[in-house]
């Protein structure tokens, strides 16, 4: 299915900031925001939820750890038991430093793979760029036309006062 989208590009991303907490506030439908680097706020701005994936990252990092200490524990109590010098089998100092690599292990390998996948960054996958300096030095806003009664119009006027630079329509498929 094909959509119609309005496209402004920005030079700042003050500019930029401010004309996506305008049209937010306007109730219009922020489809996607693409600068050359991350801008602190634009999460806010766009109303964006806070992301899960610290969620992901811990609990993938403490079933690495506690999948660690479950396979020490086993090699060295249950499967291959052997008495060195007294020492118990399932010493749990000795076995802390190689559960916490693992769990940094997996937490990390975990939290990339998460990534990848909520972002739809597949292997093959071609990208597609809206604006072909954005990832030099221009600012783009993507605002979805959700109906017929969208005016374009008066969302480019809005818009310069934010210093756009060009608003353009295109269809999205």
């Amino acid at each position: 299915m094909s959509s119609r989208v309005l496209i402004a590009t920005f030079d700042h991303e003050d500019d930029l900031l401010a004309a996506t907490t305008a049209v937010r506030e306007r109730g219009l439908r922020i489809m996607d925001v693409y600068t050359p680097y991350a801008v602190h706020g634009l999460d806010r701005a766009m109303g964006l939820k806070p992301s899960r994936l610290t969620w992901v990252c811990f609990v993938c990092g403490m079933a690495g750890a506690l999948g660690m200490l479950w396979f020490e524990h086993w090699t060295a109590a249950i499967d291959w038991p052997i008495d060195v010098g007294g020492k118990p089998w399932f010493a749990l100092p000795s076995d802390a430093p190689v559960a916490f690599e693992a769990a940094v292990l997996l937490a990390g390998f975990g939290t990339v793979f998460a990534l990848f996948g909520v972002a739809r960054m597949w292997p093959g996958k071609q990208p597609r760029k809206i604006y072909p300096r954005t990832t030099d030095d221009r600012f783009v806003l993507v605002i979805g036309e959700t109906n017929a009664a969208f005016d374009v119009q008066s969302v480019e006027q809005m818009l310069t006062k934010y210093d756009v630079l060009k608003v353009e329509e295109q269809l999205v498929t």
